[in-house]
């Protein structure tokens, strides 16, 4: 059994906290777009690319998981040496 399948609730919910850290990111870039000011909202765009980077890297963590190597799954092997 996979590591992801023994422990699905915590990889439920960082896949869910993935999602709102993207979310995030997006509405900080929608904020960029359509700020009304003299000074372009760069506060919101630097929010955005810290936020999508953040998603980027949780991803990947998460992601990883699914790969890891189960050790409970390993199966040993060994001959006995005849003299």
């Amino acid at each position: 059994m996979s590591y992801a399948s023994k422990n699905i609730k915590n990889v439920t919910a960082s896949i869910i906290g993935v999602v709102v850290v993207a979310a995030i990111a997006i509405w900080q870039f929608y904020m960029f777009v359509t700020f009304k000011s003299l000074d372009g909202g760069t506060g919101h765009l630097w929010l955005a690319i810290a936020m999508a980077f953040l998603a980027c890297v949780a991803a990947f963590l998460v992601l990883s998981v699914f790969v890891r190597h189960d050790t409970d799954d390993d199966l040993h092997i060994t001959s006995t040496r005849r003299a």
